[in-house]
């Protein structure tokens, strides 16, 4: 007869959620402090700010410098950085794995947006994507950037030491849930608009992870999902700069068509 398995230590669960949320949201704070003190000293330097170079600077120095040194530190800290650093080359099938991810998170996004329209319900703005409409030439400078820094540094921090940690105290499945949840509640203050439509995108937010954390999970290479969490994001940079840019054009090829 097999013997019942043990129920899960509430405690120790708790403690595990509390340190992988602690971590994610230092790694914010940490980036939040370098690109205030990184802006503060351009300008106290005489240097101009420019729409790019401010992008440019936000992006290195979160995404880069902060994610980058906090999951370190924690990797090292827990003298395993093997369990929690996990990038390598991908192999054909993992790129394969990848285009169908960022198919498919862009197919979510599709289905979401409908969704929320058809339900009349509120959403918020991006407040990067709102930079961009006023100064469009930002966009072309993150469609790299999306790849190069923002999807491996949001991947190493959320996927590979949050989820990391979650999975040795609540299972592979828990784990990507807890991790997504996490993830997306983070972007609260990327967010602008009534607090409702926050909650609203952070739950549309919350789907498109749960995507890049099951990747990871099925994969165990980092690069996947941040390949795939690149490629999302630089497709929406692309496709809002090309809107904005050649709008009118569109417009007018549109009556062309028979």
């Amino acid at each position: 007869m097999a013997r019942p398995s043990a129920a899960p230590d509430r405690g120790a669960q708790a403690k595990t959620f509390a340190l992988a949320t602690g971590v994610g949201l230092g790694g914010l704070a940490f980036g939040f402090a370098l690109t205030l003190a990184a802006a503060a000293g351009v300008r106290f330097a005489g240097f101009t700010l420019t729409p790019s170079l401010s992008i440019v600077l936000s992006v290195v120095l979160l995404q880069g410098v902060a994610f980058g040194t906090v999951a370190y530190a924690y990797a090292n800290y827990r003298d395993d950085p093997g369990r929690f650093i996990t990038f390598r080359v991908p192999t054909i099938r993992e790129v394969g794995l990848a285009v169908a991810g960022w198919l498919g998170a862009l197919g979510a996004l599709v289905v979401i947006s409908l969704v929320l329209q058809s339900a009349n319900a509120p959403t918020a703005s991006n407040e990067v994507a709102n930079y961009g409409l006023e100064h469009p030439e930002v966009l072309l400078v993150l469609v790299p950037l999306s790849f190069l820094l923002v999807g491996p540094g949001e991947e190493l921090l959320f996927r590979g030491v949050v989820q990391g940690t979650l999975r040795e105290r609540f299972g592979r499945v828990p784990a990507v849930v807890l991790a997504s949840l996490i993830f997306a509640s983070v972007h609260f203050t990327s967010l602008s608009g009534a607090l409702t439509g926050r909650v609203v995108t952070i739950g549309a937010l919350f789907v498109i992870s749960l995507v890049l954390g099951g990747l990871y999970e099925y994969t165990g290479n980092l690069t996947v999902p941040a390949l795939v969490h690149g490629a999302y994001n630089a497709t929406q940079f692309g496709l809002l700069y090309v809107s904005i840019a050649y709008g009118d054009q569109l417009q007018q090829a549109s009556g062309l068509l028979g």
